[in-house]
């Protein structure tokens, strides 16, 4: 059996990027391998955003080194994945605008706004958090379909 594949059109990478699927995120660590971390993404105007504590290690990675990788791939069967590769902005002050684009993250990955705002209490209780920018340099997208 001959396995094909083809690269996605912008509007493909599109569609596909809007499940709420789980983003694989790598960042470069002091020494040794990378740091693969699962985030939840929101896909907006050709940008990665997602969040995380100051206190984690993809945070730290970040503020000493913005080079980022990102992988979101599609579940069996979906055999179809996105890849990123760029640079991060990171964005610690509170800001109406950082509020709003976390809550359109964590409200794609529940079916009411009642368990986002859930999710979104029990998270602020976990520590400062971030959001981060990921403007792409490079984008790779297959369909192995």
């Amino acid at each position: 059996m001959a396995i094909q594949h083809s690269e996605m059109s912008q509007a493909e990478i599109e569609e596909f990027l809007r499940v709420p699927r789980f983003a694989i995120v790598g960042t470069n660590r002091v020494n040794g391998p990378p740091q693969l971390s699962p985030v939840w993404y929101l896909y907006e105007d050709s940008r990665i955003y997602f969040t995380m504590y100051i206190e984690s290690a993809k945070y730290r990675n970040l503020r000493r080194d913005p080079r980022i990788g990102i992988c979101i791939a599609g579940e069996s069967p979906d055999a179809r994945a996105v890849m990123f590769y760029g640079s991060v902005e990171l964005i610690t002050d509170d800001s109406t605008w950082v509020d709003e684009v976390c809550w359109r993250i964590v409200r794609r990955y529940y079916d009411s706004d009642k368990e986002a705002q859930s999710f979104i209490d029990l998270a602020a209780a976990g520590g400062k958090g971030s959001l981060a920018i990921v403007t792409p340099d490079k984008v790779l997208a297959q369909d192995y379909n």
